[in-house]
């Protein structure tokens, strides 16, 4: 039987790797939109969505094979919560551009020596955990998620090509291979796109999304936990099956270190996650020499950070997930409350990025 600590190696060696590549790679989803808004290049776009397709792949294919069961993730749940989801997922999208990046980003920045990411973090992971248990939660499920529409047989995509009459096995391909497949050949269609990088970038954090779902749902997965009886999927902050996810994690964080000496603290995997991408970052920029000092401009630059990292704790939390979270470990598993919050979050980006052109303009 898999132990817990085992469990949180591998996810920290995963998330090594994903931080190294990320940092070598310059894997961004905002500055994948804003390539596109500024300057017409989709080249990042591209890598993210063979990210997406090839998660969405593996995870059927592990899914498919009996390996892991993605109906027990947080994302396919009968339950879609629109109105989080849009606002969420908006909030999300607006606060990383004025903090220069989204989640993981943030941490691969951290890596790499930038300080005023540090400061992001701390603020995101306040934020987060405010909008997890605090006064901004209190909101959150009484407000936003009582907007919500129930799928009896489940959110997701080969779900309801179920309930229509397809048997679940061929909903299941037929899902995978229409979005996974399509978003992998718009990738790869482009001859600019097909960089050592721009692959390593987009083929490497798709599988770092399948490895962590196998790490928590395969290895992780206990049918029945010798204490509880109940099934169980070790060292996770859910109880449920997890993968790569940068906001609840951060505020995890933080709250242990606040309560070390609590001895019912633990390190779950989303922890060991984030200080692995922080490691693997740290390690290719100090191997690459890119390591450098980094800090705030000015006032108005530190109030962007602050305010855009407090927008991404609350709306990575509403939505259930940041550009990663629901944008690659959420879409690899179908769900329609991913689709729709990664809708959401490239809107509050553009619409953010529009604005900041603007005010350039009017200042000029």
């Amino acid at each position: 039987m898999a132990s817990s600590a085992s469990v949180l190696w591998l996810a920290f060696g995963i998330a090594f790797v994903f931080g190294a590549i990320a940092q070598k790679t310059h894997f961004c989803t905002m500055g994948a939109v804003a390539d596109i808004v500024n300057m017409g290049d989709w080249n990042r776009m591209r890598m993210w969505w063979l990210a997406i397709g090839v998660a969405i792949l593996g995870s059927s294919a592990l899914h498919g094979a009996g390996l892991i069961d993605l109906g027990k993730s947080i994302y396919r749940t009968p339950t879609f919560t629109w109105l989080s989801y849009l606002i969420g997922g908006f909030s999300f999208g607006v606060g990383m551009v004025l903090a220069s990046g989204c989640g993981a980003k943030t941490l691969v920045r951290i890596g790499g020596g930038n300080l005023k990411s540090l400061v992001v973090f701390l603020v995101l992971g306040l934020v987060a955990y405010m909008s997890l248990r605090g006064i901004l939660g209190v909101f959150r499920v009484n407000v936003l998620e009582q907007a919500v529409v129930t799928f009896p047989g489940g959110q997701d995509l080969p779900a309801l090509l179920a309930a229509a009459g397809l048997a679940p096995a061929t909903a299941l391909w037929v899902a995978a291979l229409g979005v996974g497949g399509t978003l992998v050949a718009f990738a790869l269609g482009s001859g600019a796109f097909r960089t050592r990088d721009h692959l390593l970038g987009g083929l490497g954090t798709g599988l770092a999304v399948v490895a962590v779902w196998y790490v928590s749902g395969h290895i992780g997965y206990l049918a029945e936990d010798p204490e509880t009886l109940q099934e169980a999927f070790l060292a996770t902050n859910s109880g449920r099956m997890e993968s790569l996810t940068f906001v609840a994690p951060p505020a995890y964080s933080l709250e242990l270190l606040m309560l070390w000496s609590d001895s019912s603290r633990r390190v779950t995997l989303g922890i060991a996650t984030v200080v692995g991408v922080v490691a693997g970052s740290a390690a290719w920029a100090l191997v690459s020499g890119s390591f450098r000092w980094e800090g705030f401009r000015d006032v108005e630059d530190t109030a962007s950070h602050l305010i855009g990292a407090a927008l991404m704790g609350f709306g990575g939390v509403t939505a259930m997930g940041c550009t990663i979270g629901q944008g690659i470990s959420g879409c690899s598993t179908l769900a329609l409350g991913s689709l729709c919050t990664v809708v959401a979050i490239v809107a509050g980006t553009v619409a953010t990025l529009k604005f900041q052109y603007w005010r350039l303009l009017r200042q000029g």
